[in-house]
């Protein structure tokens, strides 16, 4: 019985990416990231309940991924879908009603993504790439600074054609990039092994109380820098 539970815990990620995918084409996209965080949620209980009981099973790598494919995949493409609808301006002379569709650029990396790391036996402590939940959580947290941060300025950034489709652009190529990143896996709690994740955790959690939703586009950003940083460093 314990060998299925992990598996209820990812179909709880797929169900809350459908969801996600149901409020965001009606256009509620707050209640979208909530769902998303949500989403995020499982797949990390997921993964830690399947370690802490070992119910390890083929079927629930298999199945984590395409739960992985639709909440992390479909529901951010979707987000930049209609964050180009809504963009008030056209991309170089093409409306951007028509280029909205290349929001979903970011769906396809993301499978590309989830693919390479099903077959890719280097991603078992670390990841090689930015891991879709992360790139997700930044899309998602687009819709939420809007509806928090008074004034035109987040308007103009955030619903600015060329910001968009740039990000969309980054996103894609980070997702199958070589890029090695920690993962935030604690096989003990001493600073000497855990030193850049509990660098990470604290400067995230300052973000936070600093900049609320606005933080988690500079968490994303710290965490690539900090494991290029890691990368870089002769002790690492």
């Amino acid at each position: 019985m314990k060998k299925h539970i992990p598996n209820a815990i990812t179909c709880l990620n797929l169900f809350s990416g459908c969801l996600a995918l149901y409020f965001a084409f009606k256009g509620e996209l707050v209640i979208t990231a909530y769902l998303v965080g949500l989403a995020a949620v499982f797949d990390f209980l997921d993964g830690m309940v399947a370690r802490l009981i070992g119910a390890y099973s083929e079927i629930g790598k298999q199945l984590d991924s395409l739960a992985d494919v639709v909440s992390f995949g479909v529901v951010p493409g979707a987000i930049l879908f209609i964050l180009l609808q809504r963009a008030d301006a056209s991309f170089f002379g093409i409306p951007v009603e028509s280029f909205a569709f290349f929001g979903f650029v970011v769906t396809i990396f993301s499978a590309l993504r989830l693919a390479k790391f099903n077959i890719d036996t280097r991603q078992t402590d670390s990841f090689i790439g930015l891991p879709t939940p992360a790139c997700t959580l930044l899309v998602a947290s687009l819709p939420l600074i809007l509806e928090t941060t008074d004034g035109l300025l987040a308007y103009e950034i955030i619903l600015n054609p060329v910001v968009l489709v740039t990000l969309t652009v980054i996103l894609s190529y980070l997702l199958v990039a070589e890029l090695p990143l920690f993962a935030l896996k604690f096989k003990n709690f001493t600073w000497q092994d855990n030193a850049i994740r509990f660098v990470f955790l604290g400067l995230s959690v300052l973000l936070v109380v600093l900049l609320q939703y606005a933080a988690i586009p500079f968490i994303i950003l710290l965490y690539v820098l900090l494991s290029v940083i890691k990368r870089a460093s002769p002790t690492a």
